[in-house]
Parts: C-alpha cells; structure tokens; sequence
C-alpha cells in the first residue's frame, strides 16, 4: 500500500477506537513504514475482523499481511510428490527393509 492508504488505515483505527487510539507523529511515522509493505485491501480484513471482536484497538501485529516470499519450495516439493508416486512399491518396500535394517545395527 502507499502512504496515503497506511494513514487511512491509522485514521480508521483512530476513528473505530475513539479515545483510546492517539496519533502521534511517531506512531504515524512507525506503523506507515510498516504499512507500506502490506496490501491495503488485505489489512482492512483483518482490521475489520479485528473491530467486530474487540473493543480495544489492534496491535500491527494483528492487522499486519505480509506478502509470503516465493522461494520455489512448493514447487519442488511438488516435483518431488510426482516423482514418489513413479516408484514402484517394490522399490518402496526394498528401502524399507534396508532402513529397518540399519536402523537395527544402530541400535545395537
């Protein structure tokens, strides 16, 4: 979100929570920073989903959305899902058997 939609957000909250949410220059200038890493429409949500529960106002942490970085994983564990299901359950069964096996000698 930009800086407008972060104040809007503060401006809310402010509005929601009267009197027991102060806007300071300080807590503008904190929460916007952090704000502006999220999307507005998603803050809003949860912002809403907050107000209907609560009467006391949110902590960023519980309004805050970040967007969850794609590091490929999901697909390589799809890969990996379709590439267990081609082994044979003959192949399975033998790597079992071995990992048993090992698992023993461990032990002993």
């Amino acid at each position: 979100m930009n800086y407008e939609e972060a104040v809007e957000v503060l401006k809310t909250i402010e509005e929601v929570y009267v009197g027991k949410f102060p806007l300071t220059k300080r807590k503008v200038t904190l929460w916007t920073a952090e704000l502006e890493k999220m999307k507005y429409d998603q803050v809003m949500r949860r912002l809403t989903n907050h107000v209907v529960k609560s009467p006391f106002p949110p902590t960023l942490s519980e309004i805050a959305v970040y967007e969850v970085s794609d590091n490929g994983m999901a697909e390589k564990m799809a890969r990996w899902k379709k590439e267990a299901a081609e082994v044979s359950e003959e192949t399975k069964r033998l790597f079992l058997e071995k990992l048993d096996e090992m698992e023993r000698k461990m032990d002993k």
